[in-house]
């Protein structure tokens, strides 16, 4: 809309001058038309509303509605109480602290707290002191060379041709003000992760974008050289993701121009569609072998990988791949089926794939029955949005913490359910170069890094009301659930959570037996006998 405001708005203006000369009354127009084009113009210069800059005049009508309705109060009001669906609190939240705006409510809380399903974190009468609010972990096990010291908080992984060059931008020019980790997404490395000079988790999936042969195999030399790139602080292999479990990522032909397949090594304005599972390994102990030879390529940087727990019996087969072969790997990355961004079919989003918190909890399990946990760190991701969904994964498991949806909030993002058109309005999810330009890079980068530092500062303050000193001294039975509206009980009595080395025993515990006897470090399929 902004060329065709600049060009209509010419034709209008020229149009009653050249009218007005025949019939001077014409002229009386501009009594309407000329306060319209004012207001159209100051927003197609402002720099701070995408919405308005993308849609002169007409984008005025989203924040008049906004106005005239108090945002976080009703928003709180309106919210349910467990964060499914994606709910209007959360969202409230995520623009107020990325503007910079008060996130403070008068009269108590809004939730309903004899309602089932509603959760919370038990105070101390003697709160901590935490002298620095930058919670920060250390990323790598014994066989990396290049640990990384990441924040709690980071970026997930959302493509460059996905996401506009300027979403990009601003996302990693944030990330690099802030101090925390961009992840580029399947889609490789494109110059605009580069130059604003963010910390970068270069994610590699079954494409192999970046580091991939003209067949679409992976390239060890290719990894090599981009790997080696000073901006790149650890390697995420994509297993699989929430939105679409067992399927390959999508980029709608729509969006495929010149610079994305050059990038991408693909054909232009053909849909790019990843192929379901990995050629470079096939098996447990091939998948460990590949972690070994990414780390040893990229110079002993963290290497890991990203999933979405289905089967039980598969994660216990990486374990018993980690116990077989020695590798381990430096993190997992655990999304929940909840989760995801982009374009997936349905029945993918809605149907398959282990939730979040269930998945989480497993894996943590896992790698601590199998005495593993001390050498791998876990992020989660997930529908995760503020302090206290970022402090109730960590005291399940979690070490760190990966969003996406939250940060495209913090862009601009107005979920206009657009994503896969190529017609974000907002700029954000579409290579429409009118509407991408419609994002200020310096205006949404600063709204990045606030969201970031709001929220770990949130948790930082609650974690002292907590009597803790960092997240990682969070336990399950921190975390109080309401299961009936007389029972309460802590996540530590909802959920069994293993001792270290439990499952190496001949007699692992009951509800891990079937899965330890199906699994082999050898397949992923099952084993009879």
């Amino acid at each position: 809309m902004r060329k065709e405001f600049a060009t209509g708005s010419l034709i209008v203006l020229a149009l009653i001058f050249f009218l007005s000369y025949s019939f001077p009354m014409v002229l009386w127009s501009l009594v309407v038309v000329g306060p319209l084009l004012a207001i159209g113009y100051v927003d197609f210069f402002q720099r701070r509303q995408t919405i308005r800059r993308n849609f002169p005049i007409l984008g005025n009508f989203r924040y008049l509605f906004e106005a005239i309705r108090p945002e976080i109060n009703q928003y709180f009001v309106e919210s349910n109480i467990d964060g499914r669906p994606f709910n209007r609190e959360e969202r409230a939240l995520v623009y107020q602290r990325a503007k910079g705006a008060l996130d403070t409510l008068p009269f108590g809380t809004q939730r309903d707290v004899y309602a089932v399903g509603y959760e919370w974190f038990n105070h101390s009468l003697l709160p901590s002191t935490i002298p620095d609010h930058d919670l920060r972990i250390t990323i790598g096990g014994p066989d990396c060379k290049q640990p990384y010291s990441a924040s709690i908080l980071n970026i997930s992984a959302m493509s460059y041709g996905s996401l506009s060059k300027n979403a990009v931008m601003a996302l990693n020019g944030g990330a690099k003000k802030g101090g925390f980790a961009h992840n580029t997404g399947e889609g490789g490395i494109s110059p605009y992760h580069l130059k604003p000079g963010g910390d970068l988790i270069w994610q590699i999936g079954t494409g192999y974008f970046g580091c991939r042969t003209e067949s679409g195999t992976f390239d060890p030399e290719k990894f090599r050289v981009n790997a080696a790139q000073s901006a790149v602080k650890m390697i995420e292999i994509k297993i699989s993701q929430g939105a679409k479990p067992g399927h390959g990522g999508i980029l709608p032909g729509k969006k495929v121009n010149k610079e994305i397949a050059e990038i991408r090594g693909v054909p232009i304005g053909k849909d790019v569609i990843s192929p379901p599972s990995h050629s470079a390994f096939s098996t447990p102990i091939e998948l460990m072998h590949y972690v070994a030879q990414l780390r040893e390529l990229s110079g002993g940087k963290p290497v890991g990988f990203k999933l979405c727990l289905g089967k039980r019996r598969e994660m216990v087969a990486i374990c018993k791949a980690m116990e077989q072969t020695g590798i381990t790997p430096d993190f997992i990355a655990v999304d929940g089926g909840e989760g995801g961004t982009g374009a997936a079919p349905l029945e993918f989003s809605n149907y398959l794939g282990s939730p979040g918190v269930e998945a989480l909890i497993f894996v943590h399990n896992a790698l601590i029955g199998f005495g593993v946990r001390d050498r791998i760190k876990i992020l989660a991701t997930g529908r995760i949005t503020s302090a206290f969904g970022v402090l109730k994964r960590m005291a399940l498991g979690a070490d760190a913490i990966y969003s996406a949806r939250a940060m495209m909030l913090a862009l601009g993002c107005i979920q206009a359910l657009r994503c896969n058109t190529n017609h974000c309005p907002a700029g954000v999810a579409t290579q429409n170069k009118s509407l991408n330009d419609g994002l200020v890079v310096s205006d949404k980068r600063q709204r990045v890094y606030m969201y970031h530092r709001e929220t770990v500062e949130s948790a930082a303050e609650l974690l002292q009301a907590m009597g803790l000193m960092h997240s990682d001294e969070l336990q399950p039975w921190h975390l109080m659930r309401r299961v009936s509206p007389t029972d309460i009980r802590h996540y530590g009595e909802l959920f069994h959570f293993l001792e270290g080395g439990e499952l190496l025993s001949p007699t692992p515990p009951e509800a891990y037996a079937r899965a330890m006897h199906a699994a082999s470090a050898d397949s992923f399929r099952h084993v009879s006998g």
